[in-house]
């Protein structure tokens, strides 16, 4: 949802929807392709849409990113954390006893940098496998355009907050709660000129196994 501060101009945008993650292994390297199926609903109207998403990863040079058909940043792949962790990541993650810190790149694309903090969060099944839950909270500038909105560009600040879970044998992304908070000024074509305004983008993912 966004809404723009000077004049109370509000509006919210619902996706929902199911995705399928197939993973295939080729030598030392793994393949995660995303498939997603979703109902856009928003004020200028209601339709289905679809997202692909395809990455790699190597022990030697860690997750590539080989296809993006996933503009409004809705693929499992393409969230803020790894898809998968290896076992020392894992056990490092596993083992946290207080806060961490730690930098990642802005989750909506561009070269924003975040830094914030990882702390443990309370771990509970997901689809009847044991997880291994981390919080993290970061924060940091950003500037770029929005998810589905090329024309709009946005400069300001952005925090993130929320929860991973992975599966505790595995180490595999099975569930993902995050909230993101920007606020900025929105600078469209026409008025040129620059309003101030504040975007909150919330996202809920849990793997049905």
């Amino acid at each position: 949802m966004y809404r723009i501060e000077s004049s109370q101009t509000y509006s919210r945008v619902r996706y929902a929807g199911s995705q399928r993650l197939t993973i295939t292994h080729a030598g030392d390297a793994w393949r995660f392709d995303a498939r997603a199926s979703y109902v856009r609903d928003a004020p200028d109207g209601k339709g289905a849409a679809h997202a692909h998403f395809v990455q790699t990863f190597s022990p030697s040079g860690g997750f590539e990113d080989r296809l993006d058909e996933d503009p409004e940043f809705l693929t499992i792949l393409n969230q803020p954390f790894a898809v998968r962790l290896d076992r020392s990541t894992l056990r490092d993650i596993r083992g946290l006893r207080s806060a961490v810190p730690f930098e990642a790149t802005s989750p909506l694309g561009g070269t924003a940098l975040l830094r914030g903090f990882l702390r443990p969060g309370t771990s509970g099944p997901i689809g009847g496998r044991p997880t291994t839950a981390v919080r993290f909270d970061a924060a940091g500038l950003m500037a770029g355009t929005l998810p589905g909105h090329e024309e709009a560009s946005v400069a300001g600040t952005l925090r993130m907050d929320g929860v991973a879970y992975y599966s505790a044998d595995g180490g595999l992304l099975l569930g993902l709660t995050v909230t993101m908070t920007i606020e900025a000024r929105l600078r469209q074509r026409q008025p040129a000129a620059q309003v101030p305004v504040r975007i909150v983008y919330r996202r809920w993912m849990r793997a049905s196994l």
